[in-house]
């Protein structure tokens, strides 16, 4: 009799997104003919860039061609992209970063699930508390985070490290040291960041520990302010402890493309253990690669009038998150994030949990949302709310809940 995987049946419940998915779906067929607007999953609206779309009509045409058709890509990558990425992400801010160290994937999304497989299971691991789920819940697949307390909402072989109002929503460091530690900034669901000074404080605490920092930018072109890390490659010494996730779904809109990579620096060892070969190995051996129009597309991102074109797309973004913080605020409502990334973090009005406001919400202003508490136990009394969406309909949001 064959057995399977007894981790899963750990999980409580289902992908955060999923559970959303459906009560959404349910109360628009009991209510059809109501209006929703969308302010919960972090998905993009606006089209692809004239110079993505451009790169990709190129490489269709390439494709139609003997002389110029590919097939199977690289493992690490077309050359062209990653030479692109390595010149416009790292060696332009000064970081040490080569091509032949990207491996480029289909979106950090997978990367940050995959990532911990080249690491042993008895391994702790320490998130930010709120976290984006698929950092815990994979961890949990593998048998690494112990067992969950559903009082707590917490996993006994997890170190949480909350990130509160009280310190900014900032996570400190753990009072136990842990082996793998995941960071995302600027912070998915908060909003917030740190200071690239704090960054190297991380830095310092995991070279010294000897803990490998999983870094996760997705949201780095989001970031307005001078001291903040667009790279944990900035910091001195984050060669020797840090692996850096990148997608190009909030910077480019690639949502429905898939594009990511990975950077793992050849100087990440354990011991004598490369984990850049390692990663090398899983790579080629679990991924065939993403397709070569949507690598082409990539390429394009840092063109000229790719990043142009792309520049006035995430200022668009950063209006609608304006316009909702300032608008939430007005209405007497506490709020964070908004200024270094496209995430609105605000306080449930008159002690409602995280789920009653997501139901009052939808229900009284047929607004789709995040609960807070989905992302971890002091996400509790929280909720995010995304600005991807168009503006008329961000302010049309807002017109609604300032109505309740």
């Amino acid at each position: 009799m064959f057995k399977v995987n007894d981790n899963y049946q750990k999980l409580p419940g289902s992908y955060l997104f999923s559970t959303i998915a459906k009560k959404v779906s349910a109360f628009q067929a009991a209510n059809p003919e109501k209006t929703l607007i969308r302010l919960g999953i972090g998905d993009v609206t606006q089209p692809l860039a004239p110079a993505i779309i451009d790169a990709m009509h190129n490489a269709v045409t390439e494709m139609g061609n003997a002389e110029t058709f590919h097939g199977y890509a690289p493992d690490l990558g077309y050359e062209f992209l990653r030479t692109a990425i390595a010149d416009n992400d790292y060696k332009a801010r000064g970081c040490d970063i080569s091509a032949d160290e990207i491996f480029v994937s289909d979106g950090a999304k997978s990367d940050s699930g995959n990532i911990q497989e080249i690491f042993s299971v008895d391994n702790r691991i320490a998130v930010c508390d709120p976290v984006y789920p698929v950092y815990v819940d994979s961890n949990v697949m593998a048998g690494r985070t112990g067992t969950y307390d559903p009082k707590t909402e917490m996993w006994s072989n997890v170190i949480y490290m909350p990130c509160t109002k009280e310190n900014n929503f900032v996570p400190e460091f753990p009072k136990e040291n842990p082996d793998i530690i995941y960071l995302c900034l600027p912070n998915n669901p908060t909003g917030t960041t740190i200071t690239k000074d704090q960054l190297q404080e991380w830095v310092n605490y995991a070279n010294k520990i000897g803990a490998v920092i999983i870094y996760d930018g997705a949201y780095e072109a989001y970031i307005s302010e001078d001291n903040v890390a667009h790279s944990i490659y900035e910091c001195e010494g984050a060669r020797t402890c840090a692996i850096e996730l990148k997608s190009f779904s909030k910077n480019a809109g690639f949502t429905g493309v898939r594009l990511g990579y990975a950077v793992v620096p050849k100087d990440l060892k354990c011991g004598d253990v490369s984990l850049h070969q390692m990663w090398a190995r899983r790579h080629g051996t679990k991924f065939n690669g993403a397709p070569y129009i949507v690598q082409r597309a990539g390429e394009a991102v840092y063109s000229e009038a790719g990043k142009a074109q792309l520049k006035e797309q995430v200022a668009y973004y950063m209006k609608n998150a304006a316009a909702i913080k300032g608008g939430l605020q007005d209405a007497g409502f506490e709020v964070f994030g908004g200024v270094n990334a496209p995430y609105i973090w605000l306080k449930t009005p008159d002690q409602m949990t995280s789920w009653e406001f997501f139901d009052y919400l939808l229900e009284k202003a047929n607004v789709v949302g995040t609960p807070g508490s989905g992302f971890g136990p002091s996400g509790e009394g929280y909720f995010r709310l995304t600005a991807f969406g168009t503006y008329e309909n961000t302010l049309a949001a807002l017109e609604r809940i300032k109505a309740l």
